[in-house]
């Protein structure tokens, strides 16, 4: 069966102008363009869009999803079981949150008592689970099942005001890192303060602080491009070489 790129849209819920940026970017490519320059597309087609469509469904970026179904280490099936693996989880996740609203709903009318503590947990463990789906496999190479256990079940604990404090204690060493950049110096009071407070974030869930860690951390924000987006991102500009180079000048 073809379809032209109406008919290919309507099928799959999504715009014409959507396919046609998915064939600019060189992601969704039609099988043909016919005489009257409109694009065709064949069953393989339809499957593949099928597979970016899971790949949207998981918040995956446009740049992360080309690199995986064009991985030619990569089965169709393969991907469709870790696709399924994945939705799973986020299934779970909102489950999580479902019940805890749930509970939550009881407590204010009354029903029963709920702790301060619980009130967080269910974002605490959609946390977990998000870092692991997103970058378990690298953690748990670099540091060991032993470590990555330990440093989940402590960021679990945390109260609700460390939690807090964490939370924007990751704000405010993004910001500094943003200011930094616009006149760096290793050695000014701001570059210690980074280090300090990166230091500080870590020991909220760390078991306990080690230099060779640190590095070895922020060795892997730099080499694997997920951990950088999530600091470049949340800069609005590319801050993950420069808290490299921080953290190497403070463990020397």
């Amino acid at each position: 069966m073809k379809y032209t790129i109406k008919k290919l849209a309507e099928l799959a819920g999504v715009s014409t102008r959507t396919l046609r940026y998915y064939d600019q970017i060189d992601l969704l490519k039609p099988s043909e363009v016919n005489e009257n320059n409109y694009r065709i597309y064949d069953e393989k087609n339809v499957n593949k869009l099928q597979q970016i469509l899971f790949y949207r469904a998981l918040d995956f970026p446009l740049d992360r999803i080309k690199r995986l179904i064009n991985d030619p280490n990569t089965s169709r099936i393969q991907a469709l079981k870790e696709q399924q693996k994945l939705l799973k989880a986020k299934r779970d996740e909102l489950n999580d949150l479902l019940t805890n609203i749930n509970t939550t709903i009881k407590s204010f009318q009354g029903e029963i008592e709920m702790a301060d503590t619980e009130k967080f947990s269910a974002f605490k463990q959609t946390k977990i689970k998000e870092n692991e789906q997103k970058f378990g496999q690298e953690i748990r190479r670099n540091y060991g099942e032993k470590t990555v256990n330990s440093a989940n079940e402590k960021f679990a604990k945390l109260s609700e005001e460390k939690y807090q404090t964490m939370k924007n204690l990751e704000v405010e060493l993004i910001q500094n890192l943003v200011d930094l950049k616009k006149q760096p110096d290793l050695d000014s009071k701001l570059a210690k303060k980074i280090f300090e407070e990166h230091k500080q974030w870590l020991n909220y869930t760390w078991p306990k602080y080690n230099k060779d860690m640190h590095r070895g951390l922020v060795d892997l924000y730099v080499e694997d491009e997920r951990f950088a987006k999530y600091y470049d991102d949340r800069a609005n500009t590319e801050v993950v070489q420069l808290l490299r180079d921080v953290i190497y000048n403070y463990t020397k």
